[in-house]
């Protein structure tokens, strides 16, 4: 007999005997308590044990092996599509996707020790020291997260940044998109599509990058007044801006994209998406309803705090603007092109007016007057459409000759 068996009767036996002897009260219950090493309750358990099964109902079972619950033919095929499909998947999203697509029956511990076993998993340590978490708020649309992620999303092609807009008391997307890099134009593009969908939101939080804020001096904090494009949207909308000076400040947003760089990418291989224009069809239907309905949690009230925004010209608002004066010749200079303003109806010219001039987010360039859109370009140089006039009064024939005049003009 090996020794951990005998060492497992012996004390089988020594329980035996001294709960015998407090049975026939020959020592106390607490005396036999002391002798085992155990509480009075414990003891008593043994003593009922022993009077069901006997001496075998005092030996100690755990050592024995369990029944197999998981046929092999299970645990053969999650070890096959773990290493021919699912080779780059986190185990979690393997896991849903072998139980979903797949058929297989097992829960996701059994599987996540199988493959662990079987080296097709790593074990990680420990997530390190404890850290006070913030809460959420209570409603939709109070605040959210926008922030970009530089990643390899498809093999082959250069890294791009990936912008997401999360909702803080929701954790879900409200928006997300691929660009070659992170900046202005990008940022505005996130903004003008939550207010175009949802609605005005409450507050913003963002790093402190150079499109979201100016920073004059190192180490010194954001400027008390900030002038820069994405600041004088949020002010006119009445926005709060908060930025984080860590990034466990924003460690909801950054667990979110530990979530997503562990899933996106081998979604669009496993799908041979191979363009980024592609990868943002498949965000918008696919991937971003599947994250919120897997990872979203229900918020403390259910009311929303997006508001609409009527009233608004968004195209107009939501841009990078640029002050110029129009030249004696209805030109404006921007960016080495030349943008001809046409003829009007309600003045003649706006030669020596200060202008506008925008850079919308689909690339397109545009001139205002007095908030009155005069011009827009598409990124060609060609007009992309022609700006409706503002009516006068005055004689019909007036009218009609200055239309033609800007139907006509370059």
């Amino acid at each position: 007999m090996e020794s951990t068996e005998l060492a497992r009767v012996v004390r089988a036996m020594t329980r035996q005997q001294v709960v015998s002897k407090a049975m026939q009260a020959k020592i106390s219950w607490r005396q036999a308590a002391v002798l085992l090493g155990l509480s009075e309750r414990q003891v008593r358990r043994i003593h009922r044990k022993m009077e069901r099964h006997g001496l075998e109902g005092l030996v100690d079972k755990r050592h024995l092996p369990r029944k197999k619950r998981i046929p092999a033919e299970t645990v053969s095929e999650l070890c096959r599509l773990r290493r021919e499909l699912y080779r780059d998947f986190s185990v979690r999203h393997f896991y849903e996707f072998a139980t979903e697509r797949h058929g297989l029956l097992l829960s996701y511990t059994k599987a996540k020790t199988v493959l662990q076993e079987a080296g097709l998993a790593l074990k990680l340590k420990g997530r390190g020291k404890y850290r006070r978490r913030r809460e959420r708020r209570p409603m939709r649309g109070m605040m959210l997260h926008l922030d970009g992620s530089t990643h390899g999303w498809i093999e082959g092609l250069p890294n791009h940044d990936l912008m997401v807009m999360l909702d803080d008391a929701t954790s879900e997307i409200v928006y997300a998109r691929f660009f070659e890099q992170e900046g202005t134009l990008p940022t505005l593009d996130a903004i003008k599509s939550v207010l175009v969908q949802h609605g005005r939101f409450c507050e913003f939080y963002t790093d402190r990058g150079s499109h979201f804020c100016n920073t004059t001096q190192a180490s010194k904090g954001p400027d008390p007044i900030q002038a820069g494009t994405v600041s004088r949207i949020l002010y006119a909308l009445r926005i709060k801006h908060t930025w984080a000076f860590s990034p466990q400040a924003r460690g909801r947003s950054e667990r979110a994209f530990g979530t997503i760089q562990g899933r996106l990418p081998q979604e669009l291989r496993l799908n041979k998406i191979r363009t980024y224009s592609a990868a943002n069809k498949y965000l918008e239907r696919t991937f971003i309803p599947d994250f919120n309905l897997r990872f979203s949690v229900k918020p403390a009230q259910p009311e929303s705090a997006f508001t609409r925004v009527d009233g608004v010209d968004l195209d107009l608002l939501v841009s990078i603007h640029h002050q110029r004066v129009v030249r004696n010749d209805n030109t404006v200079f921007f960016n080495k092109r030349i943008l001809q303003l046409p003829a009007g109806v309600d003045r003649r010219h706006h030669a020596r007016c200060d202008v506008t001039v925008h850079e919308f987010v689909n690339g397109d360039l545009g001139v205002s007057y007095q908030e009155r859109l005069l011009l827009r370009v598409a990124p060609d140089g060609l007009r992309k459409r022609k700006i409706k006039n503002y009516k006068k009064s005055g004689p019909p024939e007036r009218r009609f000759e200055r239309t033609s005049l800007t139907a006509h003009a370059p």
